[in-house]
Formats: structure tokens, C-alpha cells, sequence
């Protein structure tokens, strides 16, 4: 006979972060937490108990959400014992916990200059997670703990929290999003949070006393945010010093792509187009097109390649690559438009470029989201050579709207864009694999060809526009693992 669903214990899951979208948002882990526990709690209602838990940053108490208080406690701390408040409230129908500290209050930024400083928000916050289910009586079977903000906390299963026998059955994933930020210069704090020094022999000894590689040896799975990265970590320098501790433990390594909300990134029912379009009326998509060409002072004409970047402005992005690879094409016909902010210098050569060149390029120096709408659903071709790229978001972004990505062949950069020279058929983009403006210059040319014939290019933004990045895929690649370590 089966159990009725109410009677089968549901999963219980705790996803822990710095930062989440919609309402706290810096980087590509706020999109990600913002997204995956919901999109989990839609398909796996019935079985799995999932909530999640964040600092109580500043930005929280400005936005109009239901939140209570339900208490306070002790942290567990090498000198005076610091007290931590909770709080809770909902996101997409996911309860959401907040913590609060001395250091986490309406003062602190979500991130800090000062490693110091974030060493005083995150490392009370890794041991408050654990304090806090404690509070509640609720115990996860899963604790899914993201980037070094929330390492320490697998590493304080294991040394701290060792001898509380209501931790000893949970298991522990830690994602990756980008594993240059370690949480170095967080040592002082951990001293005096009671913390020391791991004995993993593996790691190298600067790893020893760091919150990211602690986590990462103390964790039961560690995930990267695609595959590529995954393989790319594995060898120096993309494994910024640890490429030869997560080879000896690549057992334990997994990667899966994240995926990007189709609701509010859909060409066809996008507020913030002037024309909306699909995939089998790309009509709309022209529209748009030439009603930037004629907003930018371009020459309006669809046979002309617009191009488009929407970008932090720093040289991990390879914005220096760009400018140097439309240099060398400047014998080609294209138009191009960049926007976002970032390095002082890139921002002055931006501006230079575009006004040496007005009528073909053309520099926003901010950040503006209905802009940036526009620039994924106008644009031909998305230039995207980031010398590495862990995931990557803008790229699917750019193939949702028709929009062809010419990246680098660099983490999920390669996962997520299909090459027009491996696949004409099914191709959704182009890659290279340099580091130069001469190497993307190149490939340019190619896709500057490609573009002219019009049965092949149309071909190719209805497969980048029909690709599946919703969450559901990757939601579901992260619910066979919980349930393979729970097993």
C-alpha cells in the first residue's frame, strides 16, 4: 500500500547565502538564490522542506516585506559570547531567515573593501546557521552553502560543532561561483570565533586558515556553476592554488550550469521593449533594432551588424579585447553600443573611442536594466571574451533574444553557446579561444560573414532563441544530488 504524500517526511534543505534577488543584489549568486529554492519548491513541493537563510542587510529593511522577529541567541565564540537576533520573512513563498549582529546592521554594506570588515559580517554568520536551526528545532537534512561567506559553516560541522549529535546525520554541498574570492584576511576573526587552523594535509598551508578551501575540504559535495569551470579549476591559474588539492578530491567535484528567469527574460512578452517577438516572427526584433540605430545617431539599416556589450567595465570581462578587436575590423561595417560602469580607464577609452567614431559607436557609462533590455533584444551580435567566466548569465540572456553570443571558449561560456564552426546546423553563437584583440577580431570576421547570408543567420537566432536556460533543468540537477547524498 502507498503512503499518502503527508505522511512521507519531506526533505529538509537550508540554502544559505549572502545575497539574494530581487532584494539584495550585487552579483550572479543573488540571481542564483533567488531562483533555484523556489524553482525547487515548485517542482518538489510535496517533498521537500526547503527555506533559506541571509544576512539581515540594510536594503532588507527598506523594502515592504512582512518580517518578525523570532528571538535571539548565543554564538559559540573563543572570547565573550556574541548574540545573534532572528528574524523571518518570505521570498517567492520560500521562508527566508535573517540574521542580524553587531556587525550585520543597518550601517554595514552587503560587501566590504575591507576583508576585515567582511570577516566580522560572514564569520558569525557561518556559525549563526548553525545556531539558528538549533533555535528552531529544525534540522536540515541538506545544508546547500554558497562561496566563502558561508564555508566556515561546513567547516564548523565537522571541528566546533562536532560533538552535537543532532548535526551528525546532515550533509553538506558548498557552490562555487567563483573561487578567486577565498575569504583571505578573515583569519583575525576566526581566531577569535574559536575557529583554528585544519588539519587536511592536503591543502596547501596558506589554505589552512582560509574560509573558502576549508569549506571546500569539509564539505560532502562541492559544485562549480558549469562544467567547463569545473575542468578549468582543476588546472593553475584557474584554480587560483588549489588546482592540485581539488585534483587529489575532483571525486567529490561536480559542475551544473545555472539557469536565468524566462518569465522576466522573454522577447515576447517583455514590458520593456518597444517591439515584442518570437522566434517564428523575428520582426519585432528589427523594430528594435532600428529604433536604437535611430536613438544612437546610427545609420539605420538592418544590413548593418549591430553589435552590443552590457557589462561590468573591468579586463576579466575583456572589455580592453573588445576595443581592440573592433579596431582592427574597422575596415567592416558594424555598429556598436556598450553599457555598464566599472574601471576608470576602460570608461575613458570607451568614451574615446565613441568619440572618435560617433557614428558607429556609441558608450552608456551607467547601469540601467530597461536599457540593458534593449541592447540584448536590438543587437546581432552579444561580445562576450571574459577571460574566464564561471557561468555566465549575459550570454543566455543575449541567445534568448536573438542576440548571438561571440565569447570566449571559456567555462560556461562553452558549456552554454554552440559553435558555428562545429555546428552550422545547430549553432547559437561563435567561440574563440585567445586571449588577444587579434584572436576575437578573427572570429568577428567570421560571424561579420555569417551574418550576411539570410537563410543562415535567421537559422541561428531561432536556435540560441528555442534553448532551454530556464531554472527548472538545473533545479533538477541540484534535487538528484540532495537526494543522492541524503541516500
Amino acid at each position: 500500500m502507498r503512503k499518502d504524500l503527508s505522511q512521507i517526511e519531506k526533505q529538509k534543505i537550508l540554502f544559505a547565502t549572502a545575497e539574494a534577488a530581487p532584494y539584495v543584489k550585487v552579483g550572479g549568486l543573488a540571481d542564483v538564490a533567488g531562483a533555484l529554492p523556489p524553482t525547487l519548491l515548485r517542482t518538489h513541493a510535496s517533498e521537500a522542506d526547503i527555506r533559506m537563510i541571509l544576512p539581515f542587510h540594510p536594503k532588507l529593511r527598506t523594502i515592504a516585506l512582512d518580517i518578525r522577529k523570532l528571538g535571539s541567541f548565543k554564538l559559540k565564540s573563543g572570547q565573550a559570547p556574541l548574540e545573534a537576533g532572528l528574524y523571518i520573512t518570505s521570498l517567492d513563498g520560500v521562508p527566508l531567515y535573517l540574521i542580524e549582529t553587531d556587525a550585520i546592521n543597518e550601517a554595514s554594506s552587503v560587501y566590504e573593501s575591507d576583508a576585515a570588515l567582511d570577516a566580522a559580517k560572514y564569520v558569525p554568520f557561518s556559525l549563526a546557521i548553525l545556531e539558528a536551526c538549533l533555535f528552531l528545532d529544525w534540522i536540515p537534512d541538506i545544508l546547500h552553502l554558497n562561496d566563502w561567506h558561508t564555508a566556515l559553516t561546513a567547516h564548523a560541522l565537522k571541528t566546533l560543532y562536532k560533538s552535537h549529535l543532532q548535526f551528525k546525520d546532515i550533509k553538506t554541498i558548498l557552490s562555487i561561483h567563483n573561487l578567486p574570492y577565498n575569504g583571505y584576511g578573515s583569519q583575525v576573526v576566526m581566531s577569535e570565533m574559536g575557529f583554528s587552523p585544519s588539519n587536511d594535509q592536503d591543502l596547501p598551508l596558506w589554505a589552512r586558515f582560509t574560509p573558502l578551501p576549508l569549506g571546500i575540504s569539509s564539505s560532502d559535495k562541492v559544485v562549480f556553476v558549469s562544467r567547463g569551470y569545473a575542468d578549468e579549476v582543476l588546472q593553475e591559474p584557474m584554480g587560483s592554488g588549489l588546482a592540485e588539492y581539488l585534483q587529489m578530491h575532483k571525486d567529490k567535484l561536480d559542475g551544473f550550469v545555472n539557469g536565468i528567469d524566462t518569465k522576466v527574460w522573454d522577447p515576447a512578452t517583455d514590458p520593456k521593449l518597444p517591439f515584442n517577438f518570437t522566434a517564428d516572427n523575428l520582426q519585432g526584433k528589427a523594430k528594435n533594432k532600428s529604433a536604437l540605430q535611430e536613438e544612437l545617431g546610427f545609420r539605420v539599416d538592418e544590413r548593418v551588424p549591430l553589435l552590443t556589450v552590457v557589462s561590468r567595465l573591468v579586463r576579466q570581462k575583456g572589455i580592453d579585447i573588445v576595443l581592440d578587436a573592433l579596431r582592427k575590423t574597422l575596415d567592416l561595417p558594424w555598429q556598436f553600443v556598450i553599457l555598464g560602469t566599472g574601471d576608470t580607464d576602460l570608461e575613458d577609452a570607451i568614451r574615446a573611442m565613441a568619440g572618435e567614431f560617433p557614428e558607429r559607436i556609441a558608450g552608456i557609462i551607467k547601469y540601467d536594466d530597461a536599457i540593458a533590455h534593449r541592447l540584448y533584444a536590438a543587437g546581432d551580435l552579444y561580445l562576450m571574451p571574459s577571460l574566464y567566466e564561471p557561468c555566465g548569465l549575459s550570454q543566455m540572456f543575449a541567445m534568448r533574444y536573438g542576440n548571438l553570443p561571440l565569447a570566449r571558449a571559456t567555462g560556461g561560456l562553452r558549456d552554454t553557446v554552440i559553435d558555428f564552426s562545429s555546428s552550422s546546423a545547430e549553432a547559437t553563437g561563435f567561440l574563440f579561444e585567445g586571449t588577444t584583440g587579434e584572436d576575437m577580431a578573427y572570429c568577428l570576421r567570421i560571424a561579420l560573414e555569417q551574418f550576411k547570408n539570410q537563410d543562415l543567420w535567421p537559422q541561428m537566432q531561432q536556435n540560441a532563441m528555442r534553448k532551454n536556460f530556464s531554472w527548472d533543468h538545473a533545479a533538477e540537477a541540484y534535487w538528484n544530488l540532495y537526494r543522492q547524498l541524503a541516500a
